[in-house]
């Protein structure tokens, strides 16, 4: 049975520029899509956190028209009742072995800004998990968790990597952009990403090499269907 490792934020809020606390946690699409996606296909699915915290989901993430309409945020809720044990009792990323999986990943939301971008936990085990070719898939704001990434040498190990996340364009769109103390964007430029940005708030996703990344909500289903065809093809050739 193939395996999938959920790595989720246990921050409830943001810290903006002037200290304010922004509520948030992740986004409810991201986590719930994927996972419904990775349940139908069969696979095993393991939350962690940082400390083992239960996460927080992002309220704004459940309103009708960040959701899809009201429908849709319904249905939603309905899947994360499903699977509300295992969000209540997460494994820490602290006694996480990486090679237990096949499949890393990291759905957004604000709050990889606040703990995660600088949980070198998660950055061993994002490091790990490229080293080791498994699949890392890094969703919206959670390329953020890329920056706490780093070699012995001091080097970021994604230097190079083409990839995309929730885009500078989208968070000044979103208003948040001015209040914001930096962007997902603009600091994996800096240290050296390959970013590719696509239309504002539209599907989009970019592959390489292990590295599989989605740039907002609606990139959720598809960045998971592409995982499961690339683990499921590679499966057939075993």
């Amino acid at each position: 049975m193939n395996s999938v490792l959920f790595v989720v934020s246990a921050a409830d809020h943001w810290t903006l520029n002037d200290g304010s606390l922004h509520p948030t946690g992740y986004w409810a699409e991201e986590l719930a899509e994927p996972h419904r996606l990775f349940t139908e296909a069969g696979w095993r699915i393991t939350i962690a956190t940082p400390g083992g915290v239960a996460p927080t989901i992002d309220a704004g993430s459940l309103a009708p028209q960040a959701a899809g309409g009201e429908d849709r945020a319904a249905a939603i809720v309905a899947y994360l009742d499903t699977i509300g044990s295992e969000l209540d009792e997460p494994r820490s990323i602290s006694d996480i072995t990486v090679a237990d999986y096949d499949v890393v990943f990291y759905p957004g939301g604000h709050a990889p800004m606040e703990d995660l971008a600088v949980d070198a936990d998660s950055g061993r085990i994002m490091t790990e998990a490229l080293d080791s070719g498994s699949i890392l898939g890094v969703l919206c704001h959670a390329p953020a968790a890329l920056l706490a990434a780093q070699r012995a040498d001091g080097s970021w190990p994604f230097t190079g990597y083409r990839m995309t996340g929730f885009t500078d364009e989208e968070e000044t769109l979103g208003g948040l952009a001015p209040k914001a103390p930096w962007l997902v964007q603009s600091r994996l430029v800096a240290l050296g990403a390959d970013f590719v940005a696509g239309a504002p708030w539209a599907e989009h996703m970019e592959i390489d090499r292990n590295l599989y990344t989605g740039q907002n909500p609606a990139s959720s289903a598809a960045l998971a269907g592409a995982i499961i065809t690339a683990v499921t093809s590679v499966t057939a050739q075993k």
